[in-house]
């Protein structure tokens, strides 16, 4: 058998000249060596010989084919071409013993398949390689021995490009043969009716990462919540943009939302493997947070919230809440931090010193006696990389005695911070003491240690629209230039 450091410019001429006579690669695909197949399925996409992707698709030698990385830029005849070849194998009535293929994986990433079988050909495994041992590991056996398994990734909007489209109506109709898996799934105002359907044919257990941009009103959303719960391997979830209800007018009465809303909230109790939590403008869950929290069964790595729904019963949670200790991402833009008790967000930023990597309190609107509280959690941070405190109201000293008590930042590579509130006169910028208060500031930093990615930044200019930032150097907004 051909391995896999056979010389490469005599693989790249077999490849070539196949190419060149495709009608007899064809013919002839089944009997082709298995180091051939990655390499010449790769030059047959780039040069969309479509009947040859189709044939070679049919006849993967392999357990895996992780063709979606290999086909980034949209076209529809290539995509085509990959299914039709789908449809061949599912045809057969006898299947060659060499025909592995168990998974087809459609995901636009970055797969280990192709790390081995390098365009140099130069790897150091036999064709029998690990991935098929992956593959085995992911599958439940069922799936190995009855059904083709299809990943992809769908990102359901109004208008669907005509690839994705193609792909909903194939897998609708072909759903009784294929186990069909979304791995990642993004909604984007999508009426709830159409996602039942799309649920339907791709089962909610196989999702991993979950993003709902819906505009829908608590109501609607409630009505998804069952949806959610069966979600038992969800990783991630993102919510975003759900309004007040439009259905029960004068008549909504804060007892039924609050049933809507404690609906939503048991489903988290089922989802096992989440560790990622983003969370913008849910406005109804304004001292509900905790009970999100409780219902929890494994650590979070990121929580994010934008928006002002943040209460004081919610922050003082945070603490004693486990779930939290392990945190590695904290985002709070727009939380409403100055009329809070900082303490509560203090015991939480010492818990996690040691694991907290990104902190970002963007629009908080903190006053200097908030980012006194926090500067001695602050300075125990030592895994933090990355930082982001712009649009808060702190002054020159205060600011100076966060950089000063930042020694052990040495991870550190993405800092932003507000200009001092002695840079502005009244709304407006006072472009002269900005120029002389952020070199001091950088001086001040540069005792401590030597940054690598830092700005300075005014809020955003009334007239221009344009923030002043001071880097490298001071670039002022267009109307000072």
């Amino acid at each position: 058998m051909m391995s896999l450091q056979t010389p490469t410019p005599l693989l790249k001429h077999a490849r070539q000249a196949l190419l060149r006579n495709e009608e007899l690669a064809i013919s002839a695909v089944e009997q082709l060596p298995m180091e051939l197949f990655p390499a010449l399925l790769r030059d047959a996409l780039k040069g969309r010989h479509h009947r040859m992707v189709k044939a070679m698709v049919a006849a993967w030698p392999f357990p895996c084919l992780p063709v979606g990385t290999l086909m980034k830029t949209p076209n529809l005849e290539t995509f085509q071409a990959v299914l039709e070849g789908v449809d061949m194998q599912l045809a057969r009535k006898f299947h060659p013993s060499r025909n592995k293929m168990k998974v087809l994986d459609l995901r636009k990433v970055r797969h280990e398949f192709w790390t081995l079988w390098n365009g140099t050909e130069d790897g150091n495994c036999s064709s029998e390689s690990g991935d098929e041992e992956q593959v085995v590991k992911v599958l439940p056996r069922y799936a190995v021995r009855r059904r083709l398994k299809v990943i992809a990734e769908l990102c359901l909007r109004p208008g669907l490009d005509e690839e994705q489209a193609y792909f909903l109506q194939w897998a609708q109709e072909r759903k009784g043969s294929l186990q069909l898996c979304c791995a990642k799934m993004k909604i984007w105002y999508v009426p709830l009716v159409t996602i039942r359907l799309i649920l339907s044919v791709f089962q909610p257990w196989h999702i991993e990462e979950l993003e709902l941009h819906t505009g829908w009103d608590l109501s609607t959303l409630t009505r998804f919540a069952t949806y959610l719960g069966y979600m038992r391997n969800l990783r991630k979830l993102s919510m975003a943009h759900i309004y007040k209800s439009t259905i029960w007018h004068s008549n909504r009465t804060a007892s039924r939302e609050e049933k809507c809303v404690m609906k939503l909230v048991s489903q988290f109790s089922k989802l096992h493997n989440l560790q990622h939590l983003s969370l913008k403008g849910m406005y109804f869950l304004r001292d509900h947070m905790k009970h999100i929290l409780r219902c929890l069964r494994s650590p979070l790595e990121t929580l994010s919230f934008t928006g002002y729904f943040l209460s004081e019963s919610d922050l003082n949670y945070f603490p004693s809440c486990q779930r939290l200790w392990q945190l590695k991402h904290l985002a709070m833009r727009g939380m409403e931090l100055w009329a809070l008790n900082p303490l509560p967000l203090q015991l939480l930023l010492e818990t996690v010193a040691h694991t907290l990597q990104s902190l970002d309190l963007q629009g908080c609107r903190m006053e200097d006696s908030q980012l006194t509280v926090l500067i001695p959690a602050l300075s125990r941070c030592t895994e933090l990389n990355k930082i982001n405190l712009y649009d808060n109201d702190f002054s020159v000293p205060i600011l100076k005695d966060l950089l000063l008590h930042t020694a052990n930042w040495s991870k550190m590579n993405g800092e932003q911070y507000p200009a001092p509130v002695e840079c502005y006169a009244s709304v407006y910028i006072d472009t002269g003491r900005f120029l002389h208060l952020c070199p001091e500031l950088m001086d001040a930093l540069r005792t401590q240690r030597q940054p690598k990615g830092i700005v300075f930044a005014t809020d955003i200019c009334l007239q221009c629209g344009v923030r002043c930032v001071y880097d490298l150097g001071p670039r002022l907004c267009p109307c000072w230039q």
